[in-house]
């Protein structure tokens, strides 16, 4: 799935993983939630970190309020779904995140995950992107991540996570000319690298919680909670 996301790195960190041509200017955020903004790369002359509000709306949509419902995109439909299939073919663009969140059901209870690298440092995850204008001239671009089923450690918290894009495929899937698509999601599926993963606290259940508290390894006390 991918219910939330966080990016703390600094920003010398993400200036050297992405190869920016600027240092971007940013606060860390610990639980960056659909419908708010998503640090995202896109193509472009000049690669910068820019934000897109996470939750597509489509160039096509009649309202803005069909994004709450289109946050994240399966990689075995986009092609063929019709609010993603244009995005996915045209505008693509990497969503960088040193971690994201999913929650495993028990019993009536959910308990979250924070997965991340191994080794803590920023990656990317497939995104798509649209740039929606309404009636009166309002502009929003919007973006949503690509998941597909889940792997590994995450398998047992959730059956679905998102798509890492690892970065010797960076410039494929930001290049506006690829045309095989079908090709270049199904080396990205084949090639999710391994990541670590372990239980939070419930503080993170609330989006306006945007804190390190939010990604902290939970103690045997707080796991018993989640029960």
């Amino acid at each position: 799935m991918c219910g939330r996301t966080a990016l703390t790195a600094s920003p010398e960190d993400l200036v050297a993983a992405f190869g920016l041509a600027e240092t971007p200017t940013y606060a860390p955020r610990y639980n960056v939630a659909p419908s708010q903004p998503l640090d995202v790369v896109r193509a472009a002359p000049r690669r910068a970190l820019e934000r897109l509000r996470w939750g597509l709306v489509p160039a096509w949509a009649e309202d803005a309020k069909i994004g709450n419902r289109l946050a994240l995109a399966r990689v075995e439909t986009a092609t063929t779904t019709n609010a993603f299939r244009d995005s996915v073919r045209r505008r693509r663009c990497l969503v960088v995140v040193d971690g994201f969140y999913e929650w495993q059901r028990d019993g009536k209870a959910s308990v979250p995950y924070f997965a991340r690298r191994p080794d803590g440092a920023p990656f990317a995850l497939a995104g798509v992107w649209d740039r929606w204008v309404s009636r009166d001239g309002e502009v929003i671009e919007s973006c949503a991540i690509v998941t597909r089923p889940a792997l590994e450690a995450l398998a047992a918290v959730h059956d679905r996570m998102p798509l890492v894009v690892e970065p010797d495929l960076w410039e494929r899937w930001l290049d506006r000319e690829t045309t095989d698509v079908e090709a270049l999601l199904a080396e990205a599926t084949a090639r999710t690298p391994a990541l670590a993963v372990h239980p939070v606290s419930t503080h993170v259940n609330d989006p306006r919680h945007d804190d390190p508290g939010c990604i902290v390894p939970a103690l045997p006390a707080q796991q018993a909670l989640f029960r």
